[in-house]
């Protein structure tokens, strides 16, 4: 938890990965390089655990689509950051202090559930090992400073004055309410679902970086280094 609310404390002072890339373009390239790997060796393999959940969870009875009802809602998370990606777009196209006001809320209240429900399944998913705990926790902190860099960048004075500090409290408040309350299996991994579906969304729009401004070789280098070592890890 002090983890993730860190990130936001001090994401845009401090970059630990500029100690290994030199400057902060390149550390932001090889951190979303992370977290692509992270989404395709770790995430996608969860959705077909996280179905095998909700399977063994009702076996009692007749299951409607054989748990594929998890594959929609990770398109269900996907798209809805897309959407909310759509809107806060619309939304800045016009002039006026209300528009932007309202962009900013609509990201805060997007992103404040999004870090509260990873915040929450650092403490309530199941992992294996302590190893793919520690793996899962610095993933997402990796991807989260991507988030801190791009809100950053679009909001300016305000996230820097308000929202930081919001979404710093918000993995405070998911953490504490993974340790006050356990939900069932087959409803935490319907959150693993829609969650995994935000994850590779976010990862699309936000962490790759854009061709004029990416750094190609950080980011190839950041997927395959850590995409190997989520392999050997299991």
């Amino acid at each position: 938890m002090l983890l993730f609310a860190g990130v936001f404390l001090a994401g845009g002072r401090v970059h630990p990965l500029r100690l290994f890339t030199g400057s902060r373009r390149s550390a932001l390239s090889f951190g979303a390089g992370v977290s692509t790997a992270y989404v395709f060796v770790r995430v996608l393999p969860e959705l077909h655990d996280a179905r095998m959940d909700v399977v063994e969870a009702m076996s009692g009875g007749p299951l409607p689509f054989e748990g594929k009802i998890i594959y929609f809602l990770a398109l269900l998370g996907f798209l809805s950051f897309y959407g909310l990606d759509h809107l806060r777009a619309r939304l800045g196209e016009g002039e006026g202090e209300g528009r932007e006001q309202a962009s900013f809320r609509l990201h805060l209240a997007g992103f404040g559930a999004y870090v509260a429900l990873l915040a929450y399944l650092l403490v309530r998913d199941p992992f294996e090992s302590t190893a793919l705990l520690a793996l899962y926790a610095v993933t997402i902190a990796v991807h989260l400073l991507g988030v801190d860099h791009s809100l950053r960048l679009e909001h300016g004075p305000a996230y820097e004055r308000s929202g930081r500090f919001v979404l710093a409290g918000m993995a405070a408040f998911g953490w504490v309410l993974g340790l006050v309350i356990a939900l069932q299996p087959v409803v935490t991994a319907s959150l693993v679902a829609i969650i995994s579906g935000a994850i590779i969304m976010n990862s699309a729009i936000m962490e790759l970086p854009p061709e004029k401004d990416g750094r190609f070789v950080p980011f190839v280098t950041g997927g395959m280094v850590y995409g190997a070592l989520l392999m050997l890890v299991g």
